[in-house]
């Protein structure tokens, strides 16, 4: 993987190829990105950018500053050329001796005390397949199903082992930590190694939320913060890698809000009618009854958590474009013909502040949904709870 096959952030590949070139670098980074920015692409093409550089045939000037330079040392191999290097192909299939992974796992049976290397040949088909995927995509995909993955202290005690070796190829050892949320207070079984690690080791952890790492872990590390790509980039990505027509992967991008992997998921239903069923949804809240209502309910539960989840996306860009509309003017806001006339609609029977209340009692489905929340239970209650803000006009507070 290289920098070229990350979607985006042209500063953040400069910043980091700097930091090599400059010899710049922490012992630790923290790679900080929201689900779907790319910061696990991200994290694994600098990981190979680091691993590649040529080894010194004698001392001189490590990426950490440890060394005095010496005129003899190996050229930087920027992130363009490192293709050519002999390693490349090893590290690009991630079987490189020198480049380490952990991430959250399960046993595979009762007792088993798993560690990441259990699941290295799933790891790399999964990168290989679901590079912008998260932790629940890689779950699902070493047959998790409802199990919690973990990094366990089993798992600790493995990374410690690993790191000690001398490397084998490469000038530098480097581990990828993927989401470090999921280390429990084991994780501090690493703060040694990670405050002073042997010499030439690098690590990088790749996160979505930093209030959820061990403060001590998160004190050792340099913050690299990852932004979401914009629209245009994510709709050009639909375009040139996924193949979608520029007027589906334009609909897609203002909805995805720079998720790549939300992207994707849209994609893979773009021939579902979200709009039609919207306008059951509403029809059935405001004019249908119980009946309608519960009718209705009993439809969508069936749909599975993913559709469920971009339905409830697609009714929040609906909305959202609606208030752009009011704020901006309908000739100012970029939709299709359909869609701006429905968010028109929208307009005609909701304000501003019913719409934002709406809003954010879908963000908080989305959110229950993802937890497995009863379906027919949650969208009853967001049935009656839209009514009440839109034809009661009553806002629904959090207690």
């Amino acid at each position: 993987m290289q920098f070229k096959d990350i979607i985006g952030q042209r500063a953040v590949k400069q910043h980091l190829a700097e930091m090599v070139q400059q010899n710049r670098l922490s012992h630790a980074l923290l790679f900080l990105g929201k689900e779907g920015s790319g910061a696990l692409p991200l994290a694994l093409a600098f990981a190979q950018l680091v691993v590649c550089q040529p080894a010194a045939s004698e001392p001189v000037a490590d990426l950490f500053g440890g060394f005095t330079p010496m005129q003899s040392g190996p050229a930087y191999i920027g992130p363009d050329e490192i293709a050519n290097q002999s390693s490349f192909g090893r590290a690009d299939q991630l079987i490189h001796p020198d480049l380490h992974f952990s991430y959250p796992v399960i046993p595979r049976k009762p007792g088993d005390k798993p560690v990441s290397t259990d699941y290295i040949s799933e790891w790399r088909e999964f990168i290989q397949q679901y590079a912008y995927g998260n932790v629940y995509d890689w779950l699902q995909f070493i047959g998790a199903e409802n199990k919690q993955g973990n990094i366990t202290a089993h798992e600790c005690n493995d990374i410690i082992h690993k790191l000690s070796l001398k490397s084998f190829e490469s000038e530098y050892k480097v581990l990828v930590l993927w989401m470090p949320e999921y280390l429990g207070k084991e994780g501090n079984k690493l703060l040694k190694l990670i405050e002073e690690p042997p010499p030439n080791t690098l690590f990088i952890l790749v996160a979505e939320n930093d209030e959820q790492i061990l403060p001590t872990i998160l004190s050792r590390c340099q913050l690299v913060k990852i932004p979401m790509p914009d629209d245009q980039e994510i709709e050009e990505a639909l375009i040139g890698r996924a193949k979608a027509s520029p007027e589906t992967a334009r609909q897609i991008a203002a909805i995805a809000e720079g998720n790549y992997r939300e992207a994707l998921q849209l994609l893979q239903h773009a021939e579902e009618d979200w709009q039609s069923l919207l306008r059951d949804w509403l029809n059935a809240t405001l004019k249908g009854g119980p009946l309608a209502q519960i009718k209705f309910t009993a439809e969508i539960s069936e749909l599975g958590r993913e559709k469920q989840k971009q339905f409830l996306r697609y009714f929040n860009h609906l909305l959202e474009t609606s208030i752009r509309i009011r704020v901006l003017g309908n000739e100012k806001v970029h939709a299709g013909d359909q869609e701006r006339d429905f968010a028109v609609r929208l307009n005609k029977i909701a304000s501003v502040s019913q719409q934002q209340a709406i809003i954010e009692e879908l963000d908080r489905a989305s959110y229950y949904i993802e937890r497995n929340a009863n379906a027919k239970m949650l969208f009853q209650a967001l049935t009656l709870k839209l009514y009440h803000i839109i034809q009661n006009k009553t806002l629904i507070l959090n207690g």
